[in-house]
């Protein structure tokens, strides 16, 4: 090519290989295309939605699952260098411990679930509900046997009949609650008393619903859809039923399931796009049906079995209320609980 058409073909060059660089970025060429997640939610319940996305969207997702306090332990230790784009956490204490690291969500997606369900920074939104619940054996009791609300497991008519998992998010969650209605003197008494009760532990929810089921304790503190699990798998002959105390208190709170982009994010928009997935009606419908969890969006209703929220006796608590996991772990160890 000669000078004069290199001078005069050079500015077209340059044009045309802007507008391809423009393109290429607006279509997710490179890296646009992924999208790393943090899940403290696991496997078996999100990761057929998470496959689903990627089907539909095209987005190559990568997974990390773990508890949700061992990842915001791991987001805070890995600061502005982590890969992560996105925390799916199970519970408010878990997004709240790394708030920090998160970016602020558009106000048109805050507004597609109720106010409580979400951070009053607008950094991080609930995804679906869990009730806290008492998990019973049905040949055992019968509701009216159970008392109010919680601190009647303190007596010691319950000493070893008591089934509970203190490294469970959401048990913590739950001892959050107690402290923000109750207080942390009258909460750090209530786990001495039951721990005189010698409670049998688990590692997680679902062993303490079968345990329930079997006899082998009484009761146990569970979120509310691991039993329907069961009722599926076993039928309406499973031993085993959900007791919302009718006093309400810190084991009738309604959590949620949230979560919320890190501001580091390298793929901020592919995040954005799993959070409005998670959110449409296709995806609140596989939580009602599949998980047994409650839809937010108001336009899907509970699973048929699961118990309205409007008749849960819920405390008055905001999500900003539940999120301090930190000081409930720390009370917990307080008690002798945990290491």
């Amino acid at each position: 090519m000669t000078p004069l058409v290199q001078r005069k073909w050079l500015p077209l060059l340059l044009t045309a290989t802007i507008l391809v660089g423009l393109l290429l970025a607006a279509c997710g060429g490179g890296d646009e295309d992924s999208l790393t997640i943090y899940s403290g939610r696991s496997e078996t319940l999100v990761g057929p939605l998470i496959q689903q996305f990627q089907e539909d969207t095209g987005v190559d997702v990568s997974v990390k699952y773990a508890g949700t306090p061992q990842l915001a332990a791991t987001l805070l230790e890995e600061g502005t260098n982590t890969p992560a784009d996105l925390f799916f956490a199970q519970d408010p204490g878990g997004l709240s411990a790394v708030e920090g690291m998160l970016r602020a969500l558009p106000p048109s997606t805050l507004s597609l679930v109720p106010k409580w369900a979400s951070s009053p920074s607008g950094r991080w939104i609930g995804l679906s509900g869990r009730a806290r619940t008492v998990v019973y054996n049905t040949e055992r009791l019968a509701p009216e046997d159970l008392p109010d609300d919680l601190t009647g497991f303190a007596d010691p008519k319950w000493k070893g009949r008591i089934g509970w998992a203190l490294t469970n998010a959401s048990f913590q969650t739950m001892v959050t609650a107690m402290r923000a209605v109750w207080g942390e003197e009258q909460t750090l008494q209530w786990l001495r008393d039951v721990q005189a009760n010698e409670p049998k532990v688990y590692p997680a929810n679902t062993p303490i619903v079968a345990a329930t089921a079997a006899g082998e304790i009484d009761v146990g503190f569970v979120n509310h859809y691991y039993l329907h699990r069961f009722l599926v798998e076993e039928g309406e002959s499973f031993k085993a039923r959900n007791y919302h105390p009718r006093a309400g208190g810190p084991d009738a709170i309604i959590m949620v399931a949230g979560a919320g982009i890190l501001s580091e994010s390298a793929n901020p928009g592919n995040a954005q796009k799993f959070i409005d997935y998670l959110l449409s009606d296709s995806a609140q419908q596989y939580f009602a049906a599949e998980t047994y969890e409650y839809p937010l969006t108001g336009r899907i209703p509970a699973s048929v079995g699961v118990i309205p929220l409007s008749e849960i006796n819920n405390p008055d608590l905001s999500s900003q209320d539940l999120s301090d996991l930190a000081g409930s772990q720390k009370l917990i160890r307080q008690a002798g609980l945990i290491p």
